[in-house]
Formats: structure tokens, sequence, C-alpha cells
């Protein structure tokens, strides 16, 4: 058994590194090569950068598939470029503006990897015969009986198991992720000793298709119609301004309502059909109980019988929940605020070895303190 898992050598083991040309997955490439696996490195080319920023802090961009192949030729091993250019764009920037139109805040990077990367990119690396695929997310998976479990990454400041709760058990027991049980800083120094030319490439931090983060300029590009102007309401319904698309509001922002009030205001609720905005003071954000649709269940569903944590944004805190799955309804135990539908509701429990990643589902509604349904449907 070799340190993959599986029951070959290493010169006879062949493996897919799914490359961004960040400095992650390059040291990953890096590690497989040296440790003597039959290496090929796949880079996405998933939409057209020609318009964009060019400073490096986005994934997937032109400058991106330039360092990801340097890092193969330095290296020695195959590098290719998949050009699936047609199905980002309707699996996951159609996605995006849907969501965004429906007054719902979209997390595209789990659409990508659900879609692009963890269901397209597995399927090829099946089709050339590879062992396994590996790419540079921060989580840990413990194979057990055959089957593989996905946990929290040591690095908890990197963990990344949020936006890969839709991964399925099969992709699960394909992928490894070598670099769950370091650091981010050790990945770095690891750069550094391996003379990667990535080793000081900053992190991406922004959404690829939307590199200055301006998200209304995505919807504008792409649904001009949906800029229209719209009423203010306050948590009683009473009129008190105008807006000139829901696009350019999100749940729980307090900037830019343009609303005058002796106290300040929150964006408490987006009613897309009604094309309004319902603001109100911060404890209306208050969320006791969301409703869930397309769930992913990864854990045995007995683990749901007793109180479970969850997570309700990538960077959030985990929460005490009971679930409720047949009815798809999530009851919070602690107070949490802003919840916004189009987020994921992740799961996970507490064992021996960590925090267990149980599965999750999309946001469909988040239930506000007091908030009256008229207003809301």
């Amino acid at each position: 058994m070799n340190s993959l898992g599986i029951n070959k050598s290493k010169k006879d083991t062949n493996v897919v590194v799914a490359m961004s040309g960040g400095v992650d997955s390059s040291v990953v490439a890096a590690l497989m090569k040296n440790e003597g696996y039959n290496v090929t490195g796949i880079t996405l080319k998933l939409y057209d950068d020609s318009k964009s920023s060019t400073d490096g802090r986005q994934c997937c961009a032109g400058q991106d598939i330039l360092d990801a192949k340097r890092v193969s030729e330095k290296l020695n091993f195959e590098h290719k470029i998949l050009y699936y250019q047609k199905k980002f764009k309707s699996e996951v920037i159609d996605s995006f503006v849907d969501s965004y139109t429906a007054g719902e805040t979209p997390i595209p990077c789990v659409q990508c990897n659900q879609t692009v990367k963890f269901r397209d990119l597995f399927k090829y690396a099946k089709d050339l015969k590879a062992d396994a695929l590996i790419t540079g997310h921060y989580v840990t998976r413990i194979q057990n009986n055959g089957h593989a479990k996905m946990y929290m990454a040591k690095d908890q400041n990197r963990d990344q198991s949020y936006f890969l709760f839709n991964t399925s058990q099969a992709q699960l027991d394909y992928l490894r992720f070598p670099l769950g049980e370091i650091n981010k800083s050790e990945t770095r120094s690891l750069a550094k000793k391996l003379d990667l030319n990535v080793a000081n490439k900053p992190d991406s931090q922004d959404i690829c298709f939307v590199p200055n983060g301006d998200y209304s300029s995505v919807i504008k590009k792409f649904r001009p119609e949906s800029f229209k102007q719209g009423k203010i309401l306050d948590v009683y319904g009473k009129h008190i301004g105008d807006h000139e698309g829901i696009i350019n509001y999100t749940i729980g922002q307090r900037k830019g309502i343009r609303v005058s009030n002796d106290k300040p205001l929150y964006v408490v609720s987006i009613n897309a059909y009604k094309n309004t905005i319902i603001v109100g003071s911060k404890d209306f954000l208050e969320i006791k109980k969301i409703k869930l649709r397309d769930l992913n269940i990864l854990g045995n569903k007995n683990e749901f019988n007793k109180t479970i944590n969850i997570k309700v944004r990538s960077t959030g805190r985990l929460l005490k929940a009971d679930i409720n799955l047949e009815e798809k309804t999530v009851y919070i135990l602690e107070k949490e605020t802003g919840i916004s539908p189009g987020q994921a509701c992740v799961f996970y429990c507490r064992d021996d070895l960590g925090d267990k990643l149980l599965g999750g589902g999309w946001i469909d509604k988040a239930f506000n303190k007091e908030l009256s349904t008229k207003l809301t449907s």
C-alpha cells in the first residue's frame, strides 16, 4: 500500500493533479512527482479573461495557466489544458446570475467544484486510467473499510470543507488532499524549498470571473434587464425609499441603503417576486430556522438523530443545530444573524478524529425573527 492508500507501487500509480496555477496545487504536484508517482497535471481554462485584471490574484486566469505550465516543465511531467469555457458559463456563471437575480447570495466556487472540477475533471481523470485525482484543497481525508471520510483541515483558518459539501462518496473515494494535515505557512516553505516559480504568488482572493469584486457588473453584462427600480420597505411594510435593482443588495448589508433613519438599518430580506428590499434593525437579522434544498448526505443518517454542528458561511463558526432531513429543516440552537438564501448550510459532527463532514444543502429560506411572511413571500 503506497502513501495514497493505493495497492500499487508509486512508480506504477498514475495520478492526475488539478493545477490552478497557485502555490497550493503546484506544491501538491511537486510532492507527488518527488515521491515517484506518475503525474499528469491538468489546468482548466474556464472563462475568457482577456478583459480581466492581470494582478495574479484570481484562479484559472491566463497567467495561472502559464504558471502551472512552468511548474510542470521544471519538474518534467505532462501538463494538459482543458477548455471548459462553455461548461463553466452554463453551469457556474449562469447559475450565479440566476441566483443573484432571485435575491440570493450565491457561492460560485461550490458550483465550480460540484460541476467542472469534481464531475467533469473526475470523469476525464478516470478516462486517463488515473488511480487518483489530487487537489490542493485544505481538507483531511481518512479512509477506512474501503470508503473515505472528509474532515476539516488541520489549519482551521484555511479549511475548505465548506466548499466541498456537495462531493459524492464515489468522488471522495477517488480524491486525495495532501495538504490537509499541514499549515499554509508550511506549504509556502515547501514551495520555496522546491524552488517553484509560484512560491511567493499571492492567493486568489476574488471570484475568477469577478476579478474586481463588482458583482453587479457581471449581472449587468449578462442580464441588464435585472436592474429594475423598486421599493424599499421597513419591517412593517411601509414604503420608505426606492432602489435601482435588488441585485445591488445582500442580506446583512448596512452601507449603501440610502435611507435615513435614527438607528442603523440593515437589509433583512429581499423579495425578488415583488422586487422589494426590506430593511430593519439588526435584531431582525437573527435566524433560528432555515429550509434547505438539494441535500447531499455523506454521513450515516443515524448521526443526524442528535445535535450536530453546522456552518452557514465559509468563514463562519460552527453552530449547534438540530436537523430534520425529511423536512429539510435546520433549527439553529445558537444566535446567528444575516443568513442568506443561496449560501450553503454544511453539516459536521465531532469524533475522535476531528470535525467530520456529513454533507449539506443550499439555503432556500431563512426565517427572520418576527418578520411578517407577507413581506417575504
